[in-house]
């Protein structure tokens, strides 16, 4: 079983950065695909942005904005969500997805971590 950990959440007052990470346990990320989802209270979640496996390809969905940047170190087993400038309506559980694959469209994304909050309120 592929175990993901997502952590940095917490509390932010609007127009703070936070940055998120998500690590691999008991596996090595270099052959996988991740994305970042995130569900906020009341709402679907939603799609926000997918890392090819050597880190050359990023994608984000249309709606995510602008302030949002993910990346990843492989050397260290983790991909990252870097969120700058963030607003109330960033509030929500943030989640990490793996795929087995070098690139994100085909893969299956099967393996999740467990999420982790973010709370944008002054």
């Amino acid at each position: 079983q592929l175990q993901l950990v997502e952590s940095g959440g917490g509390l932010v007052q609007p127009g703070g950065s936070l940055t998120l990470s998500c690590a691999a346990s008991g596996f090595s990320l270099e052959h996988f695909s991740i994305k970042w989802f995130r569900q906020a209270p009341g709402k679907e979640r939603e799609e926000l942005s997918c890392i090819s496996s050597a880190g050359g390809r990023t994608d984000y969905a249309d709606h995510v904005p602008r302030r949002f940047t993910i990346s990843r170190d492989n050397a260290k087993n983790t991909v990252y969500l870097r969120m700058d400038n963030l607003k109330p309506e960033d509030t929500a559980d943030y989640y990490c997805a793996a795929g087995r694959g070098g690139y994100c469209l085909g893969t299956t994304f099967s393996s999740w971590g467990q999420g982790t909050r973010v709370t944008v309120s002054s």
